[in-house]
């Protein structure tokens, strides 16, 4: 004689197991998507941000991201009116260390008028040298690893020189440069890196 199955009850211990496992797995997924979505607001630079630039609306972004300390948070850490020590690329987070008072930065952008084509590469942030030969003497390098800070490039496919870069010049150094030149009889700017 074969034994009738009894329906399951609330009693039941594997019932109660097996609503205890589902709960526990609904509370550990929603727990992993919570803590998957902790983002911050940090300010990114918005375009290539060189050393000497003043920070203000228009030069920043913010971005929602999961990241470490280090970076301004907003709206707590605005950095507006603060000046870039550094380049800072186009998106990239803007880093505390990068930032210092208006008055405490030591660079200062100098205008150089080059006699020979800059290449397509030099942009915004590019670091350069800086190229002098003096009439009557050998070429010397006036400055090494300056920061383009801008360049103003002649319109047409061609170019003969006669480009505007402007670069940032450790303040101790303007003089120095300045004076090389306006003795020159040729200037080169010329990227590294």
């Amino acid at each position: 004689m074969a034994a009738r199955v009894r329906p399951p009850t609330w009693k039941d211990p594997r019932l109660v197991v097996g609503l205890v496992l589902i709960a526990v797995a609904v509370v550990a997924v929603v727990s992993v998507l919570r803590d998957a979505d902790r983002t911050v607001p940090v300010y990114a630079a918005h375009g290539t941000l060189v050393p000497g630039t003043v920070l203000d609306e228009s030069t920043v972004a913010v971005v929602h991201v999961r990241v470490g300390e280090g970076y301004l948070e907003s709206p707590a850490d605005a950095p507006f009116g603060r000046v870039l020590t550094r380049t800072v690329a186009d998106g990239e987070l803007i880093p505390a260390s990068a930032l210092t008072e208006p008055d405490r930065f030591d660079g200062r952008p100098v205008a150089v008028v080059t006699t020979a084509p800059v290449a397509e590469a030099v942009r915004p942030g590019t670091l350069v040298d800086v190229w002098v030969t003096p009439e009557d003497a050998p070429s010397a390098r006036m400055g090494e690893a300056l920061v383009v800070s801008a360049i103003d490039r002649e319109e047409g496919g061609f170019s003969l020189g006669g480009e505007t870069v402007y670069v940032v010049v450790p303040a101790q150094d303007v003089g120095t440069m300045l004076d090389a030149l306006a003795s020159a009889a040729e200037v080169a700017v010329v990227g590294i890196g």
